[in-house]
């Protein structure tokens, strides 16, 4: 009868976690469906869906018109988990590119993907912060210290180094 009574209590436990589970998703994909109805693109970014039916999963491509990485074209892979927006997305670069806050494996140091990411903060707002790295690296706060030294000691260097990378 213990057995019984303990079984039965695992199976709603876990029907209660499926069901807890099922309401976050839910409530994940409203909020992903909302953000990306409200993006507001500007004319150097474009968003693809490999899988249509997939809005958890995407890439955001960006060509800078100005600045250092004026005419290149970088890939950004977004995986969205069934706690957005109470958990930033998981966003890599997917280009090789030389800067000072992208790393060699794309990892990307962006204050609002790690500790600064807040339930308010949509997609927009990571796409803009994406944007502005491109135009604007930080030196200060390097994940490629080698890409942020020549930033600071001799941007002629720095410069020659991301046209090697396009």
């Amino acid at each position: 009868m213990l057995r019984l009574s303990s079984l039965k209590q695992k199976r709603e436990d876990q029907q209660t976690r499926n069901a807890s589970n099922k309401k976050a998703a839910s409530f994940a994909l409203l909020r992903i469906t909302k953000d990306i109805n409200e993006l507001n693109l500007p004319n150097t970014c474009g968003i693809i869906f490999p899988l249509s039916d997939d809005l958890f999963n995407f890439k955001l491509t960006i060509s800078p018109d100005e600045g250092f990485y004026k005419y290149g074209q970088f890939t950004f892979d977004f995986k969205i988990s069934s706690n957005y927006p109470y958990e930033p997305p998981k966003v890599k670069c997917e280009t090789k590119i030389y800067h000072p806050n992208i790393d060699q494996n794309g990892n990307i140091c962006l204050n609002i993907l790690r500790e600064d990411w807040k339930p308010v903060l949509t997609l927009n707002s990571i796409v803009y912060g994406l944007q502005y790295l491109l135009l604007e690296p930080n030196p200060d706060d390097p994940l490629n210290k080698a890409a942020a030294e020549d930033f600071k000691t001799s941007q002629v260097v720095f410069a020659k180094n991301i046209k090697n990378m396009l």
